[in-house]
Formats: structure tokens, C-alpha cells, sequence
């Protein structure tokens, strides 16, 4: 071929490319309006961009997530938008179209009424290196299957068994009273309280990071490979998942080589205690003293790769979220003595303070009768709900039940592939459901009759079919914690410069991102 017909042939491609991508665009744009004809939709009302057809915005995520700030920076999206009123817009990220809302109608259609016209899209992909194929990583038959195995474990008997959480409270305030009096991170001993229970309930055998020399306690000790490594891998692991949910398909950019090795810790780890319980028969294990998850498991299953992965998608959700929890408790507690002087109230009168402390009178049932601790405690996943964003995939060409039309109350037209990012953390505190002080920390706005109305507003724990299996654990957990810490300590103090609202940490969930810097006496 000569070199006349090479430019030649380049410059019929120049002059055909542009002409396919007008043609594209213009039959996606028929397309479109034909499928919002069909389906009843009409045109969103609001529609934000980062200017560059979404290529800035991946960066201004990972930005904000490192500065502790991308919650804010989601929720503030809302006030940005043509029509501040209307809870849901369209934007872009790499050119590729998706949907952001607050509005609980919506995200009652994603997660309920319209529940099998979506699905959780690259989040396998995203999450597989760490967590397996487990109920948070599967959609359709083996999310049915994951769900049904895993239900019967979190029956009230099991969840009512708050007395072995005690002897990791006793390890807890040794942490506590070896500051004698002076400022310490509260919320990085409720990460590894929280992972000693937790690895204790689901394995059988706690993990111990709360056991070290500083409080003149037994190291760990080395008889399972990768103990002493665990706590710090699986937050490494964690948080590096929640940027690659960021970049959504293309996660696969995400995979170093300390990712690698952290989730070869924590397989490792979790491996150890399968195979021990493998070990035993069926009938053995009906023979085992107290209530492990493992073992129960084991009863349904003997596939050691079924058990890691469901074990360990357990642990991401026991663990992180009682202790995020439990942080912005203390935090808020420690800025509103007020509070904090009421709760002291409603735990004294019903277990005593200090060396009057009846722990024995502590239980499932008894904490569900704390009105005021169940407000604060509503308050706190209100404000600071454990999971503020979640998103989900279209399976076929479907419809959102608001954000389109003048007024924003028309349905719009979600086609297949499509994410819906919902924003749980902007709908707490939407001021329609909870008014001119919705950003404010206050428990007695559950004792109000408008709290029974809010319905789909209060989503802290997800819902639908995949409404959180163990919310009842994780309340009974925090719970307790908070009343046994109420009744040790007399005073919590905070530095009232302490900047609020405070940075939050989100990965998987959330936390705070400076930590709960306080003195407990």
C-alpha cells in the first residue's frame, strides 16, 4: 500500500469516527426516550457533573477518603444541584451515567419493593480477594443459600448470651485506668475489643489483642500462624477494599502487593480454626460446650472455603460496625454532659454505678427495657449510620419512583447496568423527616411521636430482604459495652476544641477518622 492510500485511508477514519459517535449518541438519546415512553419515566430533574465528563471525580472521592471528609462531600452533592429540594441526581464518573439519591422512597424500591430489578453489580469483584464468595459478596441463588445458612445463627438464644463479652470488658478497663486520668484513643480499644469478641463468638478462640505487656498481661501467644498479624491485616485489607470500590470495574487496577499478603494472613488465620473444627464429627461437634458459629456452621457445611468465606464476611460486619458504633457513642457522649448525665440515671437505677454495679442483672432482655440508651443509641446510627453509602446495579430497564419531571416527584429511567448510589447517611438527616435541627445530636427526638412515622428514613442497618441479619447482635454488643463503661467510670472529658462535625473514617463502614481522644476516671 502506498502512502497516498495510508492517508487516505487515515482520513476517512477521521472524518467516519466522529460521524459513528454522533450516531451512537443519537441513538442512545432515541433509545432512551423511547424506553422512558414505555416506562412511564419523564427527564431527571437534576443532573451535576465535575466538568469533565466524570473523569475528575473518581480522584475527588479517593481525596475526601483520605482526608476523612468523603461522607460530607457526598451529602453536600445534594445542596449543589439545580433543585436542592429534589433528593436525587444524575452525574457521571469515566463518562459512564449513574444515579445518586436520598429520597427513602427510593431506596425502598431499591431495597424492597423493585428488590430483584437490582443487585450488587462489581462488589464480588471488588471484595473476592478478601471475602470470598459470603453473604455480602453474592447476589441471586447463592446469596438465598448464604442467607439461609446463616439465619438460624442469630436467634435470639444466641444473641441473648451477653457473659462472655465480660471477661473482654475486664481486659477493656485495664487499657482504660493504665492512662491514670489522661487522654487516650477510646476508639482504638473498641477496634480490638470488638475483634476479640467477635473472633471468640465466630471461631471459638479470641484472637487477644487487647492481651499485651502494657497492661502486664500474657502476650499473644504464637500457636496459630498469623495471630499476632491478624487485627492489623484485616484493617489493611478493609480499607484498601473500600478503594477499590471506588474505581468499581476497574478494581482490578487495585491489587498490591501488601493487599496480598495482608489477605494471606487473614485466610491463613481463619483457615486454622476451620480445619480444627473439620476435625471433629458430627457428633463431637453436638458434644461442644457453649455456642460457637463455626461449629454450628459446620453442622450444615463441611466445604472449608464455604466456611472461611462466611466467617469472615461475618467478622467485617460484627466487628467494624458495633466498634464504629461504640466510638461515635463516647465521642458524643463525652460533648454532651447532659447526655451523658441522663443515661448515668436510667443504668444506675436499673444496674447501679460503680461498686453497686449488679452485672449479674445485665442481660438481652434487660437491656432492651433502657429507653434512653435505646435512643442514644438510635441517635448515634442516625447521625452516623455504620454503612453511610451503599449502591446497587440495574438488572433490567427499570424506573426510580422520584427525581424527574418540574418537580421532581415523576419517575425516572434507570437502564440496565446503571448503579443507584443511596446515601443513607444525607437521608438522616433530611430536615422533612427530622427537622430544622437534624444535624444535631439529640436522643429525646425518639421519644417524639414524628419518629414513628419515619418509615424508610431510618435505614441505619439496611432493609428488604437483605435487612442486616445481626442488628440485634451488634445493639445487644453496644449495648452492654456502653452500660458497663457508664458503670466503671464516673467522668468523661473531651477537649471541647475538638473540631465537629468530626472527620469520618468510611471504608467498609465508618468511624471516626481522629479517633475518641478522651480522659475516663
Amino acid at each position: 500500500m502506498s502512502e497516498f492510500d495510508i492517508l487516505n485511508s487515515a482520513t476517512k477514519w477521521y472524518v467516519a469516527l466522529p460521524a459513528l459517535i454522533l450516531l451512537y449518541v443519537a441513538y442512545k438519546q432515541v433509545y432512551e426516550a423511547y424506553l422512558m415512553k414505555k416506562l412511564g419515566a419523564a427527564r431527571e430533574t437534576n443532573c451535576t457533573g465535575d466538568g469533565t465528563f466524570g473523569f475528575r471525580l473518581p480522584f475527588w472521592l479517593l481525596e475526601n477518603k483520605e482526608n476523612g471528609t468523603v461522607t460530607d462531600f457526598t451529602a453536600n452533592r445534594f445542596k449543589e444541584v439545580a433543585y436542592p429540594n429534589v433528593p436525587t441526581f444524575s452525574a457521571r464518573m469515566f463518562t459512564v451515567k449513574f444515579w445518586l439519591t436520598k429520597d427513602p422512597e427510593n431506596i425502598k424500591a431499591i431495597l424492597a419493593t423493585q428488590f430483584n430489578d437490582f443487585c450488587l453489580g462489581t462488589r464480588h469483584a471488588s471484595f473476592e480477594p478478601l471475602l470470598g464468595d459470603g453473604i455480602f459478596t453474592l447476589d441471586n441463588q447463592g446469596w438465598k443459600e448464604s442467607r439461609q445458612m446463616l439465619r438460624p445463627q442469630f436467634a435470639r438464644e444466641q444473641i441473648s448470651h451477653v457473659k462472655m463479652l465480660e471477661p473482654h470488658m475486664q481486659v477493656l478497663f485495664k487499657h482504660v485506668y493504665k492512662n491514670k486520668g489522661q487522654v487516650f484513643d477510646l476508639q482504638e480499644l473498641f477496634f480490638r475489643f470488638t475483634v476479640d469478641s467477635s473472633t471468640e463468638f465466630l471461631f471459638g478462640a479470641s484472637v487477644d489483642s487487647l492481651k499485651d505487656a502494657s497492661i502486664g498481661m500474657q502476650a499473644i501467644s504464637n500457636e496459630v500462624e498469623g495471630k499476632e498479624q491478624f487485627a492489623e491485616s484485616f484493617n489493611f485489607s478493609q480499607n484498601y477494599l473500600a478503594s477499590r470500590v471506588v474505581l468499581q470495574k476497574l478494581a482490578w487496577l487495585m491489587n498490591s502487593r501488601k493487599f496480598k499478603e495482608s489477605n494471606a494472613v487473614v485466610h491463613k488465620f481463619a483457615q486454622y480454626y476451620v480445619k480444627r473444627a473439620l476435625a471433629l464429627s458430627p457428633e463431637e461437634l453436638e458434644k461442644q460446650d457453649g455456642y460457637v458459629f463455626l461449629y454450628e456452621l459446620a453442622k450444615h457445611t463441611r466445604d472449608p472455603k464455604v466456611l472461611q468465606d462466611q466467617l469472615l464476611n461475618i467478622l467485617v460486619a460484627g466487628r467494624d460496625t458495633t466498634a464504629g458504633l461504640l466510638s461515635f457513642v463516647f465521642f458524643e457522649l463525652a460533648r454532651n454532659p447532659q447526655v451523658l448525665a441522663k443515661l448515668r440515671e436510667e443504668i444506675d437505677s436499673r444496674f447501679g454505678l460503680g461498686k453497686e454495679a449488679r452485672v449479674e442483672e445485665i442481660t438481652f432482655e434487660s437491656l432492651k427495657n433502657c429507653e434512653y440508651l435505646k435512643a442514644v443509641l438510635n441517635e448515634c446510627l442516625r447521625l452516623y449510620p455504620s454503612v453511610p453509602q451503599n449502591f446497587r446495579v440495574a438488572t433490567r430497564n427499570t424506573t426510580l419512583p422520584r427525581g424527574g419531571g418540574p418537580d421532581g416527584m415523576s419517575p425516572v429511567l434507570v437502564t440496565k447496568g446503571q448503579e443507584i448510589h443511596y446515601c443513607v447517611y444525607a437521608t438522616h438527616r433530611m430536615e422533612e423527616y427530622y427537622g430544622k435541627d437534624a444535624c444535631d445530636f439529640r436522643p429525646e427526638r425518639w421519644f417524639e411521636p414524628e419518629t414513628r412515622k419515619l418509615g424508610w428514613a431510618f435505614v441505619p442497618f439496611n432493609g428488604g430482604p437483605r435487612i442486616c441479619l445481626g442488628q440485634q447482635f451488634a445493639l445487644t454488643e453496644a449495648s452492654y459495652v456502653t452500660t458497663r463503661l457508664v458503670q466503671e467510670f464516673g467522668t468523661l472529658w473531651m477537649d471541647p476544641n475538638t473540631p465537629y462535625p468530626p472527620h469520618k473514617r468510611s471504608h467498609l463502614t465508618m468511624s471516626l477518622y481522629d479517633g475518641v481522644n478522651v480522659k475516663m476516671e
